[in-house]
């Protein structure tokens, strides 16, 4: 079973129809007595750093969810913004992340790349795998679609999963312990995207 965390944040709808096109339990959770039961859990995300986390904090899930992922080790996957959260912080905000992946967040620096940088980077781009792992098993020159105007810098090198080139090269999948970050929308990637849900809800627990 995939739970995935409806705080008003996030293409909710499209993951669950995802879901159901792989033929993969999933439902939405929507308040804390929602997770009890959680096997694998997604955190999306979109918008501004600081009005997710207050969104989070205001839904009443986030000690059920710290829980889950802190003590009973459920694998938790967070998507664009929802893997921004699980940094230490985010220069676009003031307010603290989850702290479970090291690393902070920043805006792309426009002119590091000799040509101004359009922001946000946005649409297709490649994942350079850096590591093999099970979450990104059978994906073949994987290319996934993003949108953002932040990026994870100074993260242990260890947790790097995926980089992807925008300027500069940035972490793009992460992984510390049972909690896994994307920074692209696996539910508007085609096959990349599915194969990468697909793997996730397969992930073994400890």
């Amino acid at each position: 079973m995939v739970t995935i965390v409806d705080y008003g944040l996030g293409n909710v709808e499209a993951l669950l129809r995802i879901f159901h096109q792989l033929g993969i339990a999933s439902i939405r959770a929507t308040s804390s007595s929602d997770l009890l039961a959680a096997e694998r859990v997604i955190l999306p995300g979109v918008g501004a750093f600081d009005w997710a986390m207050q969104r989070l904090n205001a839904s009443g899930m986030r000690e059920q969810l710290t829980e889950l992922v802190q003590e009973r080790q459920i694998p938790l996957l967070g998507i664009c913004v929802g893997m921004q959260m699980l940094a230490q912080r985010s220069d676009e905000g003031e307010l603290p992340g989850l702290g479970w992946v090291s690393g902070v967040v920043q805006r792309f620096d426009v002119n590091e790349a000799g040509a101004p940088l359009q922001l946000p980077h946005m649409g297709w781009n490649d994942l350079l795998v850096r590591k093999d792992h099970p979450l990104l098993e059978g994906l073949s020159e994987p290319r996934f679609y993003f949108l953002h105007s932040y990026r994870f810098v100074d993260c242990n090198p260890s947790e790097v999963l995926a980089e992807t080139e925008y300027g500069r090269r940035f972490p793009s999948v992460v992984q510390c312990g049972n909690v896994y970050g994307v920074q692209c929308h696996p539910e508007k990637s085609h096959h990349w995207g599915l194969t990468l849900l697909k793997n996730f809800a397969g992930i073994r627990t400890c």
